[in-house]
């Protein structure tokens, strides 16, 4: 028990020792010098450049506001339009294919055979097999199988740019192997 109130004796000492006086006032004094000679550095703003008026000096060309200029945008615009939808008005019209109403990336190209000198792909869909033919139609962005090799079927499809402007678009069905 002695060595306990010796222990707890000793540690009060120490406890008292450090909430003593110490050398704060030299501490204050020292930061009160740095803080006095310290200056700070101010960088001077330039002067502002003085602004001077341009003149108009394209009196003579089509004004950017005016109904000339619209008038001139339209008729470019509508031109593009004529050229673009000409390549959607012949696919609007026609009867939609069985395979048009699935997405190209749920179908897998199985195999492909010759018929009467006529290259034929078969087309799995929905665990249903379907024959394609060059001229068929694949998708839902009417392609048009435009040619048939051993491995793949090549596609012509119609698709809307960022703009929303019609345009071509290669596009391929592999062959998919089988797994085991």
């Amino acid at each position: 028990m002695t060595g306990l109130r010796l222990f707890a004796m000793s540690l009060l000492a120490v406890a008292l020792a450090g909430c003593g006086a110490s050398n704060e006032d030299d501490l204050r004094q020292w930061m009160a010098e740095q803080k006095s000679q310290t200056r700070p550095k101010v960088v001077p703003i330039s002067e502002p450049k003085q602004f001077k008026p341009e003149s108009y000096t394209q009196l003579s060309s089509v004004e950017p506001f005016s109904k000339e200029k619209l008038t001139q945008a339209l008729k470019r615009e509508s031109s593009q339009a004529t050229a673009n939808g000409a390549l959607v008005a012949p696919e609007l019209a026609r009867r939609k294919e069985a395979l048009e109403s699935f997405p190209l990336d749920g179908m897998s190209m199985v195999g492909s055979f010759v018929r009467a000198g006529q290259s034929v792909a078969l087309v799995k869909v929905d665990s249903l097999l379907y024959q394609v033919k060059p001229g068929n139609y694949l998708g839902q962005n009417y392609g048009r199988v435009t040619k048939i090799a051993e491995t793949e079927v090549t596609l012509r499809e119609i698709v809307q740019d960022a703009v929303g402007e019609w345009i071509e678009r290669p596009a391929t069905l592999q062959l998919q192997e089988r797994s085991k």
